[in-house]
């Protein structure tokens, strides 16, 4: 089944996000290995021109047509090289799916976190229902070595002899998320952007050789919170800049900064919102609803699988890409699907066109209340950017 032509299949192995920690690590020497993927597709080994320390920052939510639409309140972001244009999120495009993707290379269906909130197959909740799980919360059940056990190329890294290390929130180390992302890698916990700055910094002179990544989530929770379309998001982007400016000015000679997010954001106005909860031909044979509001997973109660993939194909219209499992794995929006992960992906999958979100808002009052959304594969949600700066003896 074909995309929508306004929605895009992720670029995995040629410019996506899968592809800037295998390059940074090859352009430090380190022989990356990631499925049948090349390790350095973005020409990162050549564009950072003989770095010894590399640091990646990503920046949660910062969309490369936000970056472009507000060059003016964010000049040092603005005037870094682009050294491979912009890139893609995968699929979806949230958080969890990108971190993992970052950390392992590789695309979310060969390392399997492959939702904000998915099933766990064939296992049930203490009250008897399926039981899921919500990536962000999540801390050691089902075990991350197990539920991810992809090798890292932070990993890969520290075997090859770089110092590698995480600098990310205090409250994010040990979770699931960062061992089944971060493996191999140092957790240094950060408590501001200033500290994360300084943090970066030390750990970037901190050996001959290192690979440091740092992450800043408050841009995203801003957007989250009171839209990309407001004054406290556009404060917020100031906050980043000067982030990014403390880190380049602090840059070592031989080191090279690169900048780079997890997906884009859109706001959802209250026109564009169909509510799950109260449209019950929706829902009616729904055994799990899983996902998020523009990237929705479905579990069908046993044999409605297809009237439930009719009926949601008839409502939705124009509003969502549907599709059946096999029909989205078929489209490789997210890349081989490894057969030991399939089942977390819906019996129908929903992927949110324009300005559309498929909220619930009894089942998930929080997230419905929000007024910036991603996950789907939309240009402003897909389109991240990769930015760069070089230290003085780099050139």
């Amino acid at each position: 089944m074909r995309l929508p032509a306004d929605l895009a299949r992720p670029a995995y192995g040629s410019a996506s996000l899968a592809d800037v920690l295998p390059g940074a690590a090859a352009a430090l020497g380190v022989p990356v290995v990631r499925d049948d993927l090349p390790a350095d597709p973005l020409g990162l080994t050549a564009a950072l021109g003989g770095a010894r320390r590399v640091a990646v920052l990503l920046v949660d939510g910062l969309g490369a047509s936000l970056v472009r639409e507000h060059a003016s309140l964010a000049p040092t972001l603005a005037a870094l090289a682009t050294p491979a244009g912009d890139l893609s999120a995968p699929c979806p495009s949230t958080t969890p799916v990108s971190l993992t993707t970052l950390g392992t290379g590789l695309p979310p269906g060969s390392h399997g976190v492959l939702g904000f909130v998915t099933i766990v197959p064939g296992q049930r909740s203490a009250t008897g229902e399926d039981r899921t799980l919500d990536h962000v919360r999540w801390r050691d059940d089902p075990d991350p070595d197990v539920w991810q056990p992809r090798r890292s190329v932070f990993a890969q890294a520290a075997d090859a002899g770089v110092e590698v290390t995480v600098a990310a929130p205090y409250a994010f180390a040990g979770s699931g998320l960062s061992r089944a992302a971060y493996r191999g890698a140092r957790y240094s916990g950060t408590v501001g952007a200033g500290d994360l700055a300084a943090v970066v910094l030390q750990s970037l002179a901190a050996a001959p050789r290192t690979l440091v990544y740092g992450y800043t989530a408050e841009l995203d929770l801003t957007g989250h919170v009171r839209g990309v379309d407001s004054a406290g998001w556009r404060a917020q982007l100031q906050l980043v800049d000067r982030l990014v400016e403390q880190v380049v000015d602090g840059l070592p000679d031989d080191a090279a900064l690169l900048v780079t997010a997890d997906h884009g954001m859109l706001d959802v106005p209250a026109g564009t919102r169909l509510d799950l909860d109260a449209t019950p031909e929706l829902t009616d044979g729904v055994r799990v609803l899983a996902g998020e509001p523009r990237a929705r997973y479905l579990h069908a109660v046993p044999g409605a699988q297809a009237d439930l993939l009719a009926r949601w194909r008839e409502v939705l219209g124009e509003r969502a890409w549907v599709a059946g499992r096999d029909e989205a794995i078929a489209s490789g929006v997210f890349g081989p699907v490894d057969d030991g992960v399939a089942g977390r992906i819906g019996d129908v999958v929903a992927l949110a066109r324009g300005t559309w979100a498929m909220t619930a808002t009894e089942r998930e009052p929080g997230p419905s209340r929000l007024v910036g959304y991603h996950g789907s594969l939309t240009a402003v949600e897909l389109a991240i950017p990769l930015l760069a700066a070089r230290g003085r003896a780099l050139g």
